[in-house]
């Protein structure tokens, strides 16, 4: 039987990371994206299926053992990938950020209903949105008057959802749900956001059940939403494991215009670091001469694989460790910033 490396890949929002399997079927493309289908052999528990499909973004993930993969029963020859240079990365990368700022401007003139953001953690997707947000709402902070937006983040319950989505009812309102993952796993919540941005003219929204919250607060128990939403995730829609919620989900992204930022791999979460870095916007807080910056860099860059994570965060929390000792800030961020294995 052939074997398959899984160089990035997910099962069940565990991540699989330069693990060999025993291959049953090769790449393959679904509904909810790429996969390969392999031969579970106890890595995920004793209570799973013999055969799992794992999760892969492109075939970039895979490495194929041996000069074929098994698809089906017959036997076919693994196509090479054109690899991407770094330049072409982060030309890639750059087009995907301009899109993500064309696109928040478009959702505050109202142009844009809905917009779901995907990408790991600690790449600057909420801070383009931010961004964008606050520079839209500086004449009416200079005048005094209500802002247009709000930034949710953390959890929070349907009967929340249904308060803060009234609050910003009005056209021209923007909320943006920031890693607030709680109303993707709550179908109460998923049916109230489905109605906010239905594609009809008008899209009423109801909550039929007495709520002394909503006395209190003077929300009355329908009206119509006319505000747009943003919901930034690093969130893996395909992972979760209810259909019921999968179901609710693929409604929701049909009414969504859907931006996954393709940073797919830790060599693409790298080479966006480099880009803002040689944008001058990484170290902008540090009085680091440009050797300085790149000794951070090129430190991550060999250690990219003990790195609890490779993100914009990581790359600051190194550049504080300099303030810390200026000499031996290595030996510091490999205590804390490192795996032990």
């Amino acid at each position: 039987m052939s074997t398959v490396k899984i160089i990035n890949g997910t099962y069940r929002n565990q991540q699989v990371n330069n693990m060999i399997f025993n291959l049953v079927k090769g790449f393959q493309t679904g509904a909810k994206g790429g996969y390969v289908t392999v031969k579970s052999d106890g890595f995920f528990g004793p209570d799973l299926p013999e055969v799992v499909r794992i999760n892969v973004n492109t075939i970039e993930d895979v490495e194929f053992v041996g000069e074929s993969a098994v698809v089906g029963e017959m036997m076919t020859p693994v196509a090479k990938v054109p690899v991407e240079t770094d330049d072409e990365v982060m030309d890639r990368i750059e087009q995907r950020f301009d899109i993500l700022d064309q696109m928040t401007k478009a959702t505050i003139a109202g142009d844009v209903r809905a917009m779901i953001v995907v990408g790991p953690p600690g790449v600057g997707k909420s801070y383009g949105v931010e961004k964008q947000l606050e520079k839209s709402g500086l004449f009416d902070k200079l005048s005094g008057r209500k802002i247009k937006y709000e930034v949710i983040k953390g959890a929070m319950t349907p009967i929340g959802l249904y308060c803060t989505l009234y609050k910003h009812s009005d056209p021209n309102n923007v909320l943006v749900f920031d890693d607030c993952d709680s109303v993707f796993q709550d179908d109460l919540s998923l049916n109230i956001l489905k109605a906010a941005l239905d594609s009809g003219k008008k899209r009423r929204i109801y909550w039929n059940s007495d709520s002394a919250m909503l006395r209190r607060e003077g929300v009355p128990d329908c009206f119509d939403f006319k505000g747009a939403c943003i919901f930034i995730t690093n969130l893996q829609f395909s992972n979760l494991r209810s259909k019921k919620l999968q179901d609710h989900l693929e409604a929701l992204q049909s009414r969504c215009h859907f931006l996954d930022l393709t940073l797919n791999t830790m060599r693409d979460r790298f080479l966006r670091i480099k880009q803002i870095f040689r944008q001058g916007q990484l170290f902008n807080d540090y009085d680091f001469t440009p050797e300085q910056g790149d000794e951070i860099l090129n430190f991550m860059d060999e250690n990219k694989d003990r790195l609890r994570e490779m993100s914009l965060r990581m790359a600051l929390k190194i550049a504080d460790l300099t303030k810390v000792s200026a000499d031996n800030w290595r030996a510091l961020a490999a205590s804390t910033c490192m795996k032990n294995s």
